[in-house]
């Protein structure tokens, strides 16, 4: 009973009761943190129609755009639910006290976001895909400590969100290293 009652999100309260478990000070990390990480995505994402002539990078970036905003949509409700604190999304990158750019893993930093929109064609085909792959392999090592924190990711909204994350995350790299690899378009 106790391991179904876990996967309904329920735990035990006292001996026989149930209650619905509650989110961790890590859950509410963690969502605040991949809001922002998507946001960047979302950045990226953006610079793809006026810089590539690539037509599965143009859908590779439609696709990222709607599932990020949608996902971020989503974690937004979540924390607002929970009445936690949900970031703004023009607040830009957060910095620390010395000024210094603060990143989630995976993340480029401002330096690399201007020198990928200064570019276009295959050499910003190529930054594009190696900054989005690195991008995902950042969001893979958030759901890992997520779920590495004690207590942490257990709530069922939380738990469901974070293994898609990890699935969509790794699907995608697969597509994104096999576009990398893909010989240039004839001109």
């Amino acid at each position: 009973m106790a391991a179904a009652a876990l996967r309904l999100g329920l735990v035990m309260a006292a001996p026989g009761t149930m209650k619905p478990q509650r989110h961790t000070e890590a859950d509410v990390r963690f969502m605040q943190g991949m809001i922002a990480h998507h946001a960047q995505a979302v950045t990226m994402a953006s610079l793809v129609p006026a810089r590539s002539s690539r037509q599965d990078m143009r859908l590779l970036a439609e696709r990222i755009d709607v599932s990020q905003r949608d996902e971020i949509a989503m974690m937004r409700r979540w924390l607002e639910k929970r009445h936690e604190q949900a970031p703004s999304l023009d607040s830009g990158p957060a910095h620390d006290a010395a000024g210094h750019q603060m990143l989630m893993p995976g993340m480029l930093t401002e330096e690399q976001m201007a020198e990928l929109a200064k570019v276009t064609g295959p050499e910003f085909d190529r930054l594009f895909l190696e900054g989005m792959i690195r991008h995902h392999e950042g969001a893979l090592t958030m759901v890992a400590q997520l779920f590495a924190t004690p207590g942490a990711g257990q709530e069922p909204e939380l738990f469901g969100f974070a293994s898609d994350v990890d699935a969509d995350q790794r699907a995608e790299i697969r597509r994104m290293r096999a576009m990398l690899d893909a010989p240039p378009a004839p001109m």
